[in-house]
């Protein structure tokens, strides 16, 4: 493996795949410290639940793999360890419901980063695809409630008024975990040089995501156009506040998009992927190294590369959940 790679913090701000042993094999195999791991969407209450026993059961079972993250020193003890912490994480509030209580609930289960929309309108907020009416008096309730137990705010999926009000709303540190600039292609999921500037001058952070559709060569771009993306990026904000955040969905089958582009997942469908095929170099997490070469063809310094990778995120979870 990659030196610089083996040495760094390596942490993925956003994985939704399918778990199970092969796949955090395939982590270590990439030399990822940590990942966050989407493990609820449209589900409610009961079902993210029975998600998170799920996610929980299979940690233990594989304990000389991974190992749950409540806080930076679990990364830290991760790196030491040579597992992948997993941080439990939402894409939607969805499961929260109406109950400002369940917010500390799944704290205490470990959930450490809940975005507040994904792609429609809930009771906190409205999605990126449709009109957005802005943060609701809910949603501000429900952001000071997540900043005081220390759980971050994402903002990926989210309409551009609700995130901009979200990000004025939070006392700390908010997140894009995975998303894309818009000045290098236009879809209604990538966010503008304004939005990028926005959540970066006032503390926040920004994951960039290689998902296919909003890469600017589609299922034809390689680990270098992913390099392209951040380089874009941290451009435009500086390279303190950027991280990697890839959206891996590996291990899954047109069944599982299908139900992820379907409002509340089974009513109407939001939008069309078309053919799902990562970035060549960089097809599965095993080839995460490969980003790290390409980052450093690209003419990187070494501590560049090591707060992308994820120093950056560190710090900034360190912000908001402490660091034990």
């Amino acid at each position: 493996m990659n030196e610089l790679h083996q040495n760094s913090i390596v942490i993925d701000g956003l994985v939704i795949a399918r778990w199970d042993r092969p796949l955090f094999e395939d982590m270590r195999k990439g030399g990822l410290t940590a990942a966050s791991c989407t493990v609820s969407v449209w589900e409610g209450f009961q079902e993210t639940v029975a998600n998170i026993a799920d996610m929980k059961k299979l940690i233990r079972e594989n304990a000389d793999l991974v190992t749950q993250v409540r806080n930076v020193e679990d990364v830290r003890r991760a790196k030491r360890e040579g597992k992948t912490g997993i941080i439990l994480s939402f894409q939607n509030a969805h499961a929260c419901e109406d109950q400002l209580g369940y917010i500390e609930a799944f704290a205490d289960m470990g959930v450490r980063i809940i975005q507040l929309c994904y792609n429609t309108q809930n009771l906190v907020g409205t999605g990126c695809y449709e009109r957005d009416g802005g943060l609701s008096g809910f949603g501000r309730e429900f952001i000071a409630e997540m900043n005081r137990v220390g759980i971050m705010v994402d903002l990926s999926h989210v309409g551009a008024n609700t995130s901009r009000e979200a990000i004025l709303a939070s006392s700390k540190p908010v997140c894009y975990s995975h998303c894309l600039p818009a000045g290098l292609k236009e879809h209604a999921r990538n966010k503008s040089d304004e939005e990028l500037r926005f959540i970066a001058d006032r503390g926040g952070f920004i994951g960039v995501t290689m998902f296919p559709p909003f890469l600017r060569r589609g299922i034809h771009a390689n680990v270098m156009d992913y390099v392209e993306a951040i380089d874009y990026t941290i451009n435009l904000v500086g390279e303190d506040c950027v991280g990697i955040g890839t959206d891996f969905t590996q291990g899954y089958d047109k069944g599982f998009f299908d139900w992820i582009t379907h409002d509340k997942g089974r009513y109407r469908k939001l939008t069309e992927f078309g053919t799902i095929q990562n970035p060549e170099g960089l097809r599965t997490l095993g080839e995460m190294p490969n980003l790290t070469e390409a980052m450093q063809a690209a003419g990187w310094k070494a501590s560049r590369i090591e707060k992308v990778l994820g120093a950056n995120w560190l710090r900034v979870f360190g912000e908001v959940w402490g660091a034990a």
